[in-house]
């Protein structure tokens, strides 16, 4: 326990220094690239709560990352086009203001996630997997099949959002913004996993009949941690959007899923800071690998595969050990 939690301080001061060197050395793509990796971190951290503690493994975690880009979008679109949202029953207009449309990404994308969870809840398995997955490709054709809002080439938004007191646009500034994000969601997963819902989380993925025995429903625990879990990718969508300036159909795409599944395999599943080390590595091999062949991913399918083979429990199994520290 001593030892992960070690590595975790070591980790997040490693990726808090690394945009700060490069802001001080004038390398604003370093800045980039860790908010990339931060921004990937929470959405591992999102999966991670269904994936790592609930034991569902889901294939369409994309359509939360993609609703959350794309709430992001929206509101930005009408706000610098000066059009309104919404008329009928109330009139709504959009918004820069970031606080807002974190609330709005994170408000949609944990009801859809309440909505497909439902659903996919009442299969288990691969059953589980394939109706994610069957989910995520019915949000991904209507985004493509969506003109209003750019259809299959996306939307742009010409500045990045606003936040009080802080020039967004500055690649360090807008990098704090997600590192104080990554913080609070790791402090809050943290919290919930160790609180007496997490505790009966993991005993409903270990034996659903004693946890049933005792009068809770897993069902109903599943559900609540798939909204939560659909919540934190959700706002990693808006992040990502609004670091890009740009929101695509691809954000909703079984590729972004199957990238978002393979910062929690790399990191270690059921590992609160599993995510962040994934997201991390994966940023670092896109960048080096990337460098070298534009066919880079299938180093990082090598790398995956010595992971799944010799090193179950990720970077984290690897250097803090195989028991999971909240098990």
């Amino acid at each position: 326990m001593k030892r992960e939690s070690l590595l975790n301080a070591a980790l997040m001061a490693v990726l808090l220094a690394v945009p700060l060197v490069a802001w001080v050395s004038d390398e604003p793509f370093l800045i980039t690239l860790a908010t990339r990796a931060v921004i990937f971190a929470i959405a591992g951290v999102g999966l991670n709560f269904a994936l790592g503690f609930g034991g569902m493994v889901s294939l369409g975690h994309a359509v939360f990352f993609g609703l959350g880009g794309y709430a992001m979008g929206i509101l930005a679109y009408h706000a610098q086009t000066y059009t309104t949202l919404m008329d009928w029953p109330f009139a709504l207009d959009g918004t820069k203001m970031m606080p807002i449309i974190w609330l709005v990404a994170i408000a949609v994308s944990s009801l859809a996630a309440l909505a497909i969870g439902a659903l996919s809840l009442r299969t288990t398995g691969v059953y589980f997997i394939m109706i994610t997955l069957a989910f995520g490709q019915m949000f991904y054709y209507f985004a493509i099949s969506w003109p209003a809002y750019g259809g299959e080439d996306g939307l742009s938004i010409y500045v990045r959002n606003e936040f009080p007191g802080l020039n967004t646009m500055d690649p360090i500034q807008y990098f704090m913004v997600c590192y104080v994000l990554l913080s609070l969601v790791l402090f809050g997963v943290y919290r919930a996993a160790h609180s007496s819902f997490g505790l009966v989380l993991r005993a409903a993925r270990q034996n659903e009949d004693r946890v049933q025995a005792v009068g809770q429903a897993p069902y109903r625990l599943y559900l609540t941690a798939f909204a939560i879990s659909g919540a934190i990718t959700g706002l990693a969508g808006a992040l990502f959007a609004d670091l890009n300036r740009f929101v695509s159909p691809t954000m909703l795409s079984w590729q972004t899923s199957g990238e978002i599944m393979i910062f929690v395999i790399l990191g270690g599943v059921g590992r609160v800071f599993g995510p962040v080390a994934g997201a991390a590595l994966f940023i670092l091999l896109e960048h080096t690998l990337g460098g070298l062949s534009e066919f880079w991913h299938i180093y990082l399918g090598a790398i995956l595969l010595g992971v799944v083979l010799f090193a179950r429990g990720g970077l984290y199994g690897l250097l803090a050990g195989r028991e999971v520290a909240h098990d």
